[in-house]
């Protein structure tokens, strides 16, 4: 088992950037239609990287993928189709700022190899089959798939040579905001849970007395984000919705309810502010 914080960083800097170069390398020449390419690539790494986590035995190899993932690839769209500077600096900047922040998170909080999420664990805390394919499918494949989706409506945006548009300012400054929603969130609770003597308590202060799951909100806001600046274009079509909606279905019925059954068990005065705080929205608290 590996436990050096700093070494386990290293070798997961060492086993995604292999994986993304090898993932490259790997696609076919025949493949002529963009979005596909990027896809296979997205999964290629995605299968080197649980390859890695099964043979490190631990599926939190994965956790900055999430982050990290879209960087290069909307890096490849922006300099592949020799956009405007203003256009690439206009969809890049607020992607790279939501992608160092939530990276930046993952090394802070992630402890090393000796230490797995605990939704990961649960997933797995099965019989050998079933956990292996909660595993690769519900763990590495399905995030990969989704995130997949909520970069679509870039295409649209870097690929047309679209002149720039108030509507892609109004877009950018958006997604800007919703990573600033995040970041002050999680430092809020990063802050609450530094003091000794809040441990066992919830955080019901400040942005997290108005929604139990303030950063949640940041981050589907960001994806809306990225849906408004592929809207910007005039050409993405109106079902590109679905995808910040599947990202939208995802925290609603998944991770929000994950972490509010988690705190449930482990604070006695979270039913009582799960009652009275809305789940994801910015509202007064029911009296």
């Amino acid at each position: 088992m590996i436990k050096s914080k700093s070494t386990s960083q290293f070798i997961c800097l060492i086993v995604y950037v292999l994986g993304f170069y090898i993932s490259y390398l790997l696609l076919p020449d025949s493949i002529n239609k963009i979005w596909l390419k990027i896809t296979l690539w997205h999964i290629y790494a995605t299968i080197f990287i649980y390859i890695f986590s099964v043979i490190l035995n631990n599926s939190s190899l994965y956790d900055p993928f999430w982050s990290v993932a879209p960087v290069p690839i909307v890096l490849y769209l922006a300099l592949y189709f020799q956009n405007e500077l203003e256009v690439i600096l206009l969809v890049t900047l607020p992607i790279v700022f939501w992608a160092a922040r939530l990276t930046r998170n993952w090394i802070i909080s992630w402890r090393g190899f000796d230490h797995e999420d605990f939704r990961y664990i649960d997933l797995k805390n099965t019989n050998r089959f079933q956990a292996e394919f909660n595993n690769f499918f519900g763990i590495h494949l399905f995030p990969t798939l989704i995130v997949n989706l909520g970069l679509y409506p870039l295409i649209y945006i870097l690929t047309n040579n679209i002149e720039v548009s108030i509507l892609l300012y109004l877009a950018s400054i958006f997604t800007f905001l919703a990573v600033i929603l995040e970041t002050v969130s999680d430092e809020q609770m990063r802050e609450f849970r530094s003091n000794p003597n809040n441990k066992g308590k919830t955080m019901k202060y400040k942005l997290w007395k108005y929604s139990r799951h303030p950063n949640y909100l940041g981050e589907i806001c960001f994806w809306f984000g990225i849906y408004f600046m592929g809207l910007s274009s005039g050409v993405a079509p109106l079902w590109t919705l679905v995808c910040p909606l599947a990202m939208l279905a995802l925290f609603i019925f998944a991770s929000c309810p994950m972490m509010d059954e988690r705190s449930l068990k482990n604070r006695s005065d979270y039913k009582e502010y799960m009652d009275k705080t809305s789940q994801l929205l910015l509202l007064p608290p029911k009296q």
